[in-house]
């Protein structure tokens, strides 16, 4: 009974030392990441606001662009039942029920119907989908900003850095330890990999939203010439029949 008590006492105390050591080791390099960034000097801020404004676009981007999917095939069969059964008010209705991209451009031509000719319609909804499309693409010039201005500005970190690392080796007359030469240049160069990282990730970013919003507009263009073409077919039976 003494032995097996002394053992798990033995366990305790090992198990009691190994998490202090990694407690200590965690803050140690908690404190060592802090410290590397207070390191970087006072660039190290305005380059993490622009990462905080980064994630903020595209946070927002991508809540906009999930809210703005729709299938459009299938909301275009409901106007057009709508249009042959009801009236286009009903359908102007059922398309601010929707408030979609695809659904604010048929109102714009819906609304036209009846008093304008096709042409004008036509008009109407291409205006109606440069609007959405200057919508969708909003913002999205920030990103493309910061993913140049953020390395440029870590560069310009490093470039003051060594400056000063320089200036002090002037002062010493050149008597100065290359650890603490070593130890000035890694810090300057903090800020210049911190600008790079914040850069890539904003330029990913860019460019995956940019590249759903082209695929956006293409499936509202797309829709729609759909949408036009239905306009123009019962005419166009018309003139058939009247030949």
């Amino acid at each position: 009974m003494t032995v097996f008590t002394a053992t798990l006492l033995t366990w305790i105390f090992q198990a009691d030392t190994l998490a202090g050591e990694q407690i200590v080791t965690t803050q140690e390099e908690g404190m060592s990441l802090l410290q590397m960034f207070l390191d970087g000097g006072f660039l190290m801020y305005p380059i993490t606001i622009m990462l905080f404004v980064a994630i903020y676009v595209m946070a927002e981007r991508w809540k906009f662009l999930q809210n703005a999917q729709m299938d459009n095939d299938s909301f275009l069969d409901t106007i057009k039942e709508m249009l042959k059964t009801g009236t286009p008010q009903q359908a102007m209705d059922y398309c601010d029920e929707t408030d979609k991209p695809f659904a604010r451009i048929l109102r714009k031509g819906i609304s036209r119907l009846g008093s304008k000719s096709i042409t004008d319609i036509e008009d109407a909804i291409h205006t109606a989908g440069k609007e959405e499309t200057y919508f969708l693409e909003r913002k999205t010039d920030w990103l493309a900003t910061i993913a140049g201005i953020a390395p440029l500005t870590g560069f310009l970190g490093t470039v003051t850095g060594m400056i000063k690392a320089f200036q002090e080796i002037q002062n010493l007359q050149g008597n100065v330890n290359p650890s603490v030469l070593a130890g000035g240049i890694w810090e300057a160069l903090v800020t210049t990999a911190f600008g790079l990282a914040v850069g890539i990730l904003a330029y990913f970013a860019y460019n995956y939203i940019l590249e759903k919003i082209n695929r956006t507009v293409f499936e509202l263009e797309n829709a729609s010439a759909d949408f036009i073409e239905v306009l123009r077919s019962p005419s166009g039976k018309k003139k058939t029949s009247a030949s």
